[in-house]
Parts: structure tokens; C-alpha cells; sequence
């Protein structure tokens, strides 16, 4: 079978179309083809993927078929799975996401992995004021607030559209009158007078612009690459970050951030630079490769607070 006109007979059962696909999505060099076949045809069938094996043998009525042949289609012309099926799970969490967002990595739970660290210790039981930057989906503070109630927690992206995404996903998850979402070019719409946050988070743009065309066909064509693209060195983003944040957290305010994982000596040298952080550590992700970088506030920061 060479195309997706192929599985149209009606003696096509669930699990013959689900091991037609995963060899043709293979044979387009797709990842993860079998998942993805499952996916797919789970969404076409407006069920869960585990209900594909319990009815393994149920033949498919040419409705069906022709729905799963059109999704097989977008998937093979490169559109993401997550954005074709409108959803990705983060965190245990089925999250809403549409082309103003990007697709939540397995690699960016190591973020929330290591907030919770450092969130969870405190014994004193006072709520602590937490704010994502370029939040998008809402995949990371969603999962903060997952976790724990009795915190306040803030998300801001310069996009109004991925501020909408992520307002969904926190009325999907009962977390709307936990978590509020603001429109702002990173920290500009706070006041550098307060000294707000205890914890400021973000996974920005980290990308060299001269390596967004190295990037898979599904995200140049699909994703946003506002979201993806951190000036000529990669770095535009954080380096902004860094030399604010200190003004907005309190005394010994944590700044947690995902970065590239070629950047931990310019990440090193740029803190350096700043002068207002200390207790600075690195973190790998699942893979091995560094992939966050966590500081505290200096006691003795000149910054306000």
C-alpha cells in the first residue's frame, strides 16, 4: 500500500488501519508513527486511544476511513499531530493548542520540576506570587497551579491570541480563578517599584535566527517563530530577562529559565555580567543535555525590594 486511498475497503478494522498507517507514516519518515496512527484515528473516531484496542476488530464504515485518510493527508504534509487533533498533553494535562501557541515539550516539564523544588520547601505557608513570561498555551503555570492551591500565579505573553489559548486551558482545567493571564511584553507592564514576585519563570524564544530553516518542516511551516527565535546569538531573550527580573522578584526572589543546550557558558557569563544573582545552578533535561538554568536574587542586590 503506497497512499492514503488505500485503506477504503469495509473490511478495514481498527487495528489493520492502525498498522497501515504507522508503516505509511514511516515510509515518510513521520516520528513516531504508530503513536501518531493511534492519535490520528482516535481523534477521527472522536475517541480515546485506548478505545481502539478494546474494539481492535470493529470495521470502519467508509465515513470514518474518509476521515482518518484526510488527517493522514495534513499529517504527511507536515502538519504537527497536536495542532491537526487541536490538543497536547503537558504535565498529565490535555492542553488546548492552535498555531498561536507552540507545542508543549516533554523537555519543558524539567521546568516545572525544578519550580516545584523550590517552590515546595517553604514551611511558612505564605502563598508566594509566581509569574510565567511568554507563557503561551499556559502549559507551565497551569501545571504550577495543578499542584498547589494556595499560591498566586500570573501569566503574561506579548501575543492576545495565546493569552486566549491559555485562558481556555485554565477554564478547561477548573484553574480560571487561580491563574490570571495578562497581555505584556515581558516585564514591561509591572511596576519595578514592587518587588512583586517570589519566582519568575520563562521558556523564551532561545533559537540563533540563523537556524530557524534547520528546523523541522513542522515547525517552520506550522509553529510560531516569534515564539522560537532569539535574535542572532539566541540570546536576546534571556539576556532581557536576566538583567531585569532582579527589579521585579523580592529579596531572595528565584529566577528559573529554560535555555538552548549549547548556552550554559554565555548563560554563565551574562548572569556574571549582571552582578545580582547568586546560588546560580544548572539543570539537564530527560536527554542529558543542559537545559535550565536557576539563580536567587542577591541579598544584597541593589535592586528594589
Amino acid at each position: 500500500m503506497h497512499n492514503p486511498a488505500q485503506p477504503d475497503r469495509p473490511d478495514w478494522t481498527i487495528i489493520k488501519l492502525i498498522q497501515w498507517a504507522a508503516n505509511y507514516f514511516d515510509s515518510h519518515k513521520i516520528d513516531s508513527p504508530r503513536a501518531t496512527a493511534e492519535i490520528l484515528l482516535a481523534h477521527a473516531l472522536n475517541a480515546r486511544r485506548i478505545d481502539l484496542y478494546l474494539h481492535y476488530d470493529q470495521p470502519l464504515n467508509s465515513d470514518e476511513r474518509n476521515r482518518f485518510k484526510a488527517l493522514i493527508k495534513r499529517r504527511v504534509s507536515r502538519e504537527p499531530a497536536a495542532y491537526i487533533v487541536g490538543c497536547k498533553e503537558f504535565w498529565s494535562m490535555e492542553l488546548e493548542v492552535t498555531t498561536d501557541v507552540l507545542i508543549p515539550r516533554p523537555e519543558t516539564e524539567c521546568l516545572v520540576e525544578r519550580a516545584l523544588e523550590r517552590i515546595r520547601p517553604e514551611s511558612d505557608q505564605q502563598p508566594k506570587f509566581i509569574l510565567e513570561l511568554g507563557t503561551g498555551s499556559g502549559a507551565v503555570i497551569l501545571a504550577l497551579a495543578s499542584e498547589n492551591s494556595r499560591h498566586f500565579y500570573c501569566g503574561s505573553d506579548i501575543s492576545i491570541n495565546a493569552i486566549q489559548v491559555a485562558r481556555r486551558n485554565a477554564t478547561r482545567h477548573g484553574l480560571n480563578a487561580r491563574v490570571h493571564f495578562i497581555v505584556a511584553d515581558w516585564l514591561t507592564a509591572f511596576n519595578v517599584q514592587s518587588g512583586l514576585f517570589d519566582f519568575v519563570i520563562s521558556n523564551p524564544p532561545y533559537v540563533r535566527s540563523g537556524d530557524l530553516v534547520k528546523l523541522q518542516p513542522e515547525i517552520q511551516a506550522y509553529e510560531p517563530l516569534s515564539a522560537l527565535n532569539g535574535a542572532e546569538d539566541g540570546l536576546q531573550c534571556l539576556r532581557q530577562i536576566i538583567q531585569s527580573a532582579y527589579l521585579y522578584l523580592k529579596p531572595a526572589g528565584v529566577l528559573l529559565l529554560e535555555m538552548g543546550a549549547d548556552q550554559k557558558a554565555q548563560l554563565k557569563q551574562i548572569i556574571s555580567e549582571c552582578g545580582q544573582y547568586e546560588d546560580i545552578a544548572f539543570y539537564k533535561d530527560y536527554s542529558g543535555y543542559d537545559r535550565i538554568a536557576a539563580m536567587t536574587k542577591r541579598k544584597n542586590c541593589c535592586g528594589v525590594g
